[in-house]
Formats: structure tokens, sequence, C-alpha cells
């Protein structure tokens, strides 16, 4: 995703880690990018919550997992049922099949470690804003084993009236891509291919972006 000029909106983003040696200082870098301001942070879940509440409109949540009171799963769950506008970014040391599979099944549109630098962790806020998934590699490696390990559901996995572009947009999701990748390999836009992602959702009934490899995988386009 290209770097932000100077007309681009600030993204409203909340930073949520139970330490405030993390919390305060990547709060603290963040604010330095031109297109972001950190409105609040938060040590839990409900505070998360809290805040969103209180800072409305907010963007995105930087959310670590495991947090007191309320950890960054059930926050991200109750963030999509409650404010479905407002993207999470998971940034944890944990990625381990559970908790990636946990994570993007809430909600979360992003999932980073925190071996992650702040280049990798503003372009996924910022791909998060848009809409847009991001996926460390050790996470999308982590995932995809996982989704082939698991058999597919029963049932259709695709209806009739996918087009092939979007069966090669689906195809590239399955292996992991992110949407600046497909549309690089596509020659398209990545607008295009979010409207794409979007059609296609909407068309076969595909929740995220994890159960979007599971039926690309299942189907055996990945």
């Amino acid at each position: 995703m290209s770097e932000p000029t100077r007309n681009t909106r600030r993204l409203r983003v909340i930073v949520a880690d139970d330490q405030a040696a993390v919390r305060e200082p990547l709060a603290a870098v963040l604010g330095l990018a031109e297109d972001i301001d950190v409105v609040a942070s938060a040590a839990d879940g409900t505070e998360v919550l809290a805040a969103v509440a209180a800072h409305d409109p907010v963007d995105v949540i930087l959310m670590d997992l495991r947090m007191p009171v309320m950890d960054g799963t059930e926050a991200t769950r109750r963030l999509t049922e409650e404010h479905p506008s407002v993207a999470v970014v998971i940034l944890t040391t944990f990625a381990d099949d559970d908790s990636v599979l946990a994570a993007l099944s809430a909600g979360a549109r992003g999932y980073l470690t925190k071996n992650a630098g702040r280049q990798d962790i503003t372009r996924a806020i910022r791909a998060a804003a848009a809409g847009q998934s991001v996926l460390d590699r050790e996470v999308q490696d982590r995932l995809l084993a996982a989704v082939r390990a698991k058999p597919p559901a029963p049932g259709p996995l695709l209806p009739g009236d996918i087009t092939p572009r979007e069966r090669e947009v689906l195809a590239l999701i399955g292996q992991g891509l992110p949407n600046r990748a497909i549309a690089e390999r596509l020659f398209i836009s990545e607008a295009t291919v979010k409207t794409h992602i979007n059609n296609l959702f909407a068309k076969a009934g595909i929740k995220d972006r994890a159960d979007a490899v599971r039926r690309a995988i299942a189907a055996g386009l990945a």
C-alpha cells in the first residue's frame, strides 16, 4: 500500500496492550506517523470498548490478545458485532494455530506478531482502515497449514455464478496473498481487487478472509 500524502485523512487509532511498557512507547511511535492519531490506549478489552464509545469515530484498534478482564479475541468479537466499522489489527507474541484462527474468526482484519517493525504496523493499520487484510508471513504459513489439515464442511463450496476473475482472486487469497500482491499478480488495481472480493464474499456467503482461505483450499484452488 502506498505511503500517505498530505491530503490523506488522519486515522483515529486505539492501542490496546496490558503492559504499559509496550503500550505507551507503541502509541508514541505510531503518533509520529503523519496520517495516524492515537486517540486512546487501553489495558484490557473492557477499556477498549469504553474507549471506542468515548472517542467515536475510531478507525482501527491495534489489539493485543492476552489481556486480563476481557481478552483481545473476545473484544474483537464484541467490536465486530457492536462497531462493525472499526477494524481490528492483532499485534501479539502468539502465532499458534488456535490464537490465529480464533482472532480471524472473531473478525480481526490483520494479524501481526510483535517482531513486526513500525513500518509493518503502520502499513497494516492503513490496510485495515481501507478494508484490506494484512497477515505477516509466519501467520500466513500457519493459517494455510491449519486450513489444509482441516477437512472441508459438507455442501457446495462455491456458487455457480462466480466469475472467472473472482475465482482467480479466491485462488490467490487461498495462497495467503494480501490485496496488493493480488493486484500486482493480476495487473489490476487494489480497488478492483476489493470489488471482486466484496462480490465474491456476497455470492458465496464467505464470512471473512480465513473462511475464504478454507473455501479456496477445499475447492482445489490453492
